[in-house]
């Protein structure tokens, strides 16, 4: 007997996540919660970091509890503060080329 299952493709995406995403998003209000200049790249900066991460994708986030060692959580962590930190680098260098092109245009 076959049974056909309707899914709902906006259920289906509310029911997994990239766990990375949660690591990086602690990581950044950990480390920059009182910086204001953080305030308005935060979102660019958290993008940039994801994109040079392995998706992790789960289920729910008691899982990593269960699967992942000591060893690879750290390791994990690392990957987060390195790729955050570099995407901030990332951020900065791009903010003031745009803006410097945009004072050189107006001059």
């Amino acid at each position: 007997m076959n049974a056909c299952v309707e899914v709902n493709s906006m259920a289906l995406q509310e029911e997994f996540h990239n766990y990375y995403e949660t690591m990086v998003v602690d990581y950044i209000t950990q480390e920059y919660r009182n910086q204001a200049e953080m305030d308005e790249m935060i979102v660019d900066v958290a993008c940039v970091a994801l994109n040079h991460l392995p998706p992790r994708y789960i289920h729910h986030d008691i899982d990593m509890a269960y699967y992942l060692s000591p060893k690879e959580r750290k390791e994990m962590e690392k990957k987060v503060r390195d790729a955050v930190e570099d995407a901030i680098q990332f951020v900065y260098k791009r903010r003031n080329k745009e803006a410097e092109e945009q004072s050189a245009s107006a001059s």
